[in-house]
């Protein structure tokens, strides 16, 4: 049997006390992170969220044995490849938290080996470079280059990496050329777990003002839509109203006649009972008026 020092037990026991303690337990990655920023970040975190380091393996061998008082645990396990994890531990809701650590980021050049977080393109337009070597290291990242009054000029939008990709030397050397950091530096929250559900990257990188926005848009739409088929309801009512009073003026408009007179021909219109009424009587009418009319030609002997 392998030793185990007691310096591991007591991690490991200490671990198990903060799985116990903490709620929402999250996997970070320290990939590419400077230590004093991580510390800076955790000194300003201290309050809120506790972060600890601690060995891959030892991550690997503990979430299993909670899966029978945490919901879920284990699925945090897939989580702890090609990356430098740690654990976060909070009682703080994940995506306030999401929201506080993305305002400790800031922007870094691409290194090579580093995935592109999102779709890297470079824009055609003007550089800031003179003629010269540039245009053979662009030609050579497969970017069309050309000199247009005196300094070098990228003739068309070139998608450079693709979203998910690894950062060659030569596409890293491109675009600290130009000047692109599309890297963040910054806590990588790969998944956070709060009771039983994932959240991973994408759920806690929510825009929250495009979210307000399309729900905005989506609300004016239901309302146009409501407004077109007549749909009574507190939020279409006043427009529907206004909607028939100006469909009203314009009805006044186009058959020329005076409000009031328009109102005493509708007040003439008879109503389905008076109309069904006098149909009947007509109809008795001219069924009289058909027997006399037989009558008389059989007296004449017809």
């Amino acid at each position: 049997m392998a030793h185990v020092s007691q310096k591991k037990k007591q991690e490991y026991a200490l671990l198990k006390e903060y799985f116990k303690t903490y709620p929402i337990i999250g996997i970070i990655d320290l990939t590419h992170l400077p230590s004093r920023h991580f510390q800076k970040i955790r000194a300003e975190l201290r309050n809120t969220v506790l972060m600890r380091v601690t060995k891959k393996r030892l991550i690997k061998l503990i979430l299993p044995q909670l899966k029978d008082s945490i919901k879920n645990i284990e699925s945090l396990t897939s989580y702890l490849e090609n990356s430098i994890p740690a654990l976060l531990f909070t009682k703080e809701d994940p995506f306030k938290l999401a929201k506080k650590l993305t305002k400790t980021k800031s922007k870094a050049p691409a290194k090579p080996g580093q995935i592109a977080p999102f779709d890297i393109t470079i824009q055609k337009g003007p550089t800031k470079f003179p003629p010269g070597p540039i245009i053979g290291e662009l030609g050579a990242a497969g970017i069309k280059a050309g000199i247009e009054e005196g300094k070098v000029a990228i003739k068309e939008d070139k998608l450079l990496v693709n979203k998910g990709e690894k950062i060659t030397q030569k596409e890293a050397d491109v675009m600290a050329k130009l000047g692109i950091e599309p890297m963040e530096i910054g806590l990588n929250v790969m998944a956070i777990l709060q009771n039983g559900l994932i959240y991973d990257q994408d759920a806690l990188s929510i825009d929250e003002a495009k979210i307000i926005a399309e729900f905005k848009q989506a609300n004016a739409y239901g309302i146009q839509l409501a407004v077109s088929i007549g749909y009574l309801t507190k939020e279409t009512i006043k427009i529907l109203l206004l909607k028939a009073d100006a469909q009203g003026k314009s009805l006044v408009e186009k058959v020329n006649l005076p409000l009031e007179q328009l109102e005493a021909s509708l007040a003439e219109v008879p109503t389905e009972e008076e109309r069904f009424n006098r149909l009947s009587t007509e109809a008795a009418a001219l069924i009289d008026e058909l027997k006399d009319k037989k009558i008389q030609k059989q007296m004449r002997g017809g």
